[in-house]
């Protein structure tokens, strides 16, 4: 946590920093029950998904503005290797750190490769391995330690578990309430 904190503190003006949250599109499914002598209105947990929305959206932490958003039916790990490749080539001589929760398709294989080629790297096949057998690609530490690499022109620092909400751009597209929240922060 100490260094998603730092690297906020510290942002400097040279860098693109971006923050990718998921944000799952829900409806609230019954109206609130009304307040009563010696009751507070309450709110029923129930909800219905619309799905995960597929949004995905960066925000540069130096000027806080969002300076992309994807949003489609899916969120898969090429729509998010796209969506880091489109962040990218806004500012492409820049070095970039992508601060992101723990989601299986942040330390995908298609990232890595997408690291490798944006670095040009010269990685040999041995050291890269295959996915669930060895190298950088065996699983998900191998490929979070290569993401996280302070040597490569991007990077990504991920937050510990249940500290997504250290991730900026969430309370940004949250909205006023969950109810079309992903639609809210498209319309910003």
């Amino acid at each position: 946590m100490k260094n998603v904190c730092d690297l906020y503190a510290t942002a400097p003006a040279a860098r693109a920093f971006r923050f990718i949250p998921r944000i799952p599109a829900r409806q609230v499914i019954h109206a609130p029950l009304p307040m009563r002598p010696g009751h507070i209105e309450r709110q029923e947990f129930e909800y219905h998904r619309h799905g995960a929305s597929g949004l995905i959206a960066s925000r540069n932490v130096v000027t806080g503005e969002v300076e992309s958003r994807l949003i489609q039916p899916t969120r898969t790990e090429a729509d998010f290797a796209q969506h880091i490749a489109d962040g990218i080539a806004l500012h492409p001589t820049d070095w970039h750190i992508f601060v992101l929760d723990n989601l299986n398709t942040h330390v995908s294989e298609t990232l890595v490769r997408l690291m490798i080629a944006h670095d040009h790297l010269q990685i040999s096949d041995e050291m890269l391995g295959v996915k669930g057998k060895s190298g950088i690609l065996k699983n998900r530490k191998p490929r979070e330690a290569f993401l996280e690499d302070p040597t490569h022109s991007v990077r990504f620092l991920y937050t510990p578990k249940h500290c997504s909400w250290l991730n900026q751009i969430l309370g940004r597209c949250q909205g006023p309430s969950r109810v079309g929240s992903a639609f809210w922060c498209a319309g910003r």
